[in-house]
C-alpha cells in the first residue's frame, strides 16, 4: 500500500462509518492488528467496535503507573464485560522510585525534564508494546475535536515504522460518543489523569514520537 492508496481511501472513508472502517482494517490483516487504549473516559466506544468485529484483537495499554483507582477499576470491569485480550506495558521505572530520585512529574516549563519524563513513562512501554505484538494495523481512538493536531489528521496514515495507523472515530463528537455508551451500556470514567499532559487539549506526544 502506497500514498496514493492511502489519499483513496481516506476520501472513501469519509463518507462511511466507524464500523465499516474497523471492519476494513481487520479483513486487511487479522493476524497483525492490534487496538491500542489508555482507558480514559469514552475509550470503551472503540474497544467495544473492535471486539465485536475481532474477539482476540491484542489491546496495548501503557500503562504509566499513575492512573488513578478509579481508571483501575474501569480497566478491570471493561477486561471482563469485552473479555479483552489485554497486553499492558509499564515503565521499567516505577513510580516510587521516581518521586524518591526525581520528586515527581517535572512541569512543562522544564521542556527537556518533561520529554524525557514523557518518553520514559509513555512513548517507551507503547514502543516496546508495538515492538513486541509487531502490528501491521494499529486502531486508536483519536478524534479531530481533541487537539489542534487531531483536527488534522486522516483516517489511515502512516507511523515512522511504516504501520498503519487507523482512526475510525475521527469524526465522532462527545455527543456521539456518549451516545454510543449509553446504548450499549458501556462504563466511561471520569476521574482519569495522564502525568504527562497537564493540559486537555495538549499532546501527550504519543502521536507526535509514534
Amino acid at each position: 500500500m502506497d500514498h496514493d492508496d492511502i489519499r483513496k481511501l481516506n476520501k472513501k472513508f469519509s463518507e462511511t462509518s466507524p464500523f465499516a472502517i474497523i471492519k476494513w482494517a481487520v479483513q486487511k490483516d487479522p493476524a497483525h492488528i492490534i487496538v491500542s487504549s489508555n482507558f480514559r473516559p469514552q475509550e470503551a466506544v472503540l474497544l467495544h467496535m473492535a471486539v465485536s468485529e475481532k474477539p482476540d484483537i491484542p489491546v496495548l495499554w501503557a500503562d504509566s503507573g499513575y492512573n488513578t483507582k478509579e481508571t483501575y477499576e474501569c480497566v478491570l470491569l471493561l477486561k471482563k464485560l469485552l473479555n479483552l485480550n489485554l497486553k499492558i506495558y509499564v515503565p521499567a521505572t516505577t513510580v516510587a522510585y521516581r518521586e524518591a530520585l526525581y520528586g515527581g512529574i517535572p512541569q512543562l516549563e522544564d521542556e527537556e525534564k518533561h520529554n524525557k519524563f514523557t518518553f520514559e513513562v509513555k512513548l517507551e512501554p507503547f514502543q516496546r508494546g508495538l515492538s513486541e505484538l509487531k502490528p501491521n494495523i494499529w486502531l486508536t481512538a483519536l478524534r479531530r475535536e481533541q487537539t489542534e493536531f487531531r483536527a488534522k489528521m486522516e483516517y489511515l496514515s502512516f507511523t515512522k515504522n511504516r504501520i498503519l495507523k487507523v482512526c475510525p472515530l475521527l469524526d465522532w463528537t462527545f455527543t456521539d460518543m456518549e451516545s454510543y455508551l449509553q446504548q450499549h451500556q458501556l462504563p466511561s470514567e471520569s476521574n482519569y489523569f495522564d502525568p504527562t499532559k497537564s493540559l486537555e487539549k495538549r499532546e501527550c506526544g504519543l502521536h507526535l514520537g509514534i
